[in-house]
């Protein structure tokens, strides 16, 4: 797509791994992996045809055979992870969410800024194929006027206290793991909300254990949006406007199918998603992209968007009464 950058990955758990995968399975350049232990990093450097391997994150942002840096850590740690690849020179695409509020959310736009930088936050969903239809057809008026969009995003999840969906300490609970996903696509759609209402319920250690969310947007048009992390949902997601609704299948924010069906109930439109891999690589290919159009953010998610959100999920997480340590 790009004549290519050199790629490393900050973090070896199950997210960088998927990453890594989709990169190689798609002919992008996976040079280094940095881990806080060099076993780590070495093991996952093997699986993935042999990278350099760092026994450190600062190893790893001061190589200067990478050009950009994915920071697959957990979210507490996106803000010291992103600013030390800036601060190496590098681009980034930060897993989301972003950062665990919108204060570090700014620090990183800053820091980006100021370095001269190019920072994306790693929603690959926004970039795959079918929802880069989704927003064609509501560009060319197919669906009429957007009113409504609906999403789901619950899953049975480990129960164990440790881990980390469940820990504070890691950011856990459905929001910022789960939420994230119906809540940026509700923003993209129909923009950032003028009101916020959510209600949680929360599990022993303390985070949400579901939320709910219902977003007013401009024009009267509503988001009503819901995660869980003990109880299996459909995963779907729904458009609805005047003339049509889009109603995409399960996993909706995964590579997937979806239908147009007009308001007499005729199908418009079907669409399948044939994607090799995951589907992680076409958030690296619009980085790529942005970084050789000499661009400083991708229309599809700026950065300032990003930090947006990040404000968006704090006020949620004020009004069900949900912190993390260290705030």
């Amino acid at each position: 797509m790009t004549d290519g950058l050199r790629w490393g990955i900050l973090g070896t758990g199950g997210i960088a791994a998927s990453f890594a995968s989709d990169l190689v399975e798609n002919g992008l350049e996976l040079v280094a992996v940095g881990s806080r232990s060099q076993e780590s990093a070495d093991a996952f450097a093997a699986r993935f045809g042999g990278p350099t391997a760092h026994g450190s994150y600062e190893q790893l942002a001061a190589d200067p055979d990478v050009d950009v840096i994915y920071v697959a850590t957990p979210h507490p740690f996106h803000e010291e992870n992103a600013l030390l690849a800036i601060q190496g020179g590098k681009h980034v695409l930060v897993e989301k969410s972003f950062t665990v509020n919108e204060k570090q959310a700014r620090a990183i736009a800053d820091a980006a800024a100021a370095a001269g930088v190019v920072v994306l936050e790693a929603m690959w969903t926004r970039f795959l194929p079918h929802m880069v239809r989704i927003r064609e057809l509501i560009a060319a008026g197919m669906l009429g006027d957007v009113r409504t969009v609906l999403a789901d995003h619950n899953q049975l999840l480990p129960s164990d206290p440790s881990h980390r969906i469940n820990a504070p300490e890691l950011g856990g609970g459905a929001l910022l793991d789960l939420g994230i996903y119906p809540v940026s696509f509700a923003v993209d759609m129909l923009g950032l909300p003028t009101r916020v209402m959510a209600s949680a319920s929360r599990i022993a250690t303390g985070v949400d254990r579901q939320t709910a969310i219902i977003f007013e947007h401009e024009g009267g048009r509503q988001a009503v949006l819901h995660s869980a992390l003990d109880a299996a949902g459909p995963v779907t997601a729904t458009v609805i406007g005047t003339e049509a609704r889009v109603e995409i299948d399960r996993t909706w924010y995964a590579p997937t199918s979806f239908r147009v069906i007009g308001s007499d109930g005729g199908v418009l439109e079907e669409y399948a998603s044939e994607v090799v891999g995951r589907g992680m690589q076409y958030q690296a290919w619009e980085l790529e992209r942005v970084v050789a159009a000499g661009e400083r953010e991708s229309a599809i998610l700026p950065l300032s968007e990003s930090v947006a959100i990040m404000g968006v999920l704090d006020e949620v997480r004020r009004q069900i009464g949900l912190s993390y340590p260290g705030e």
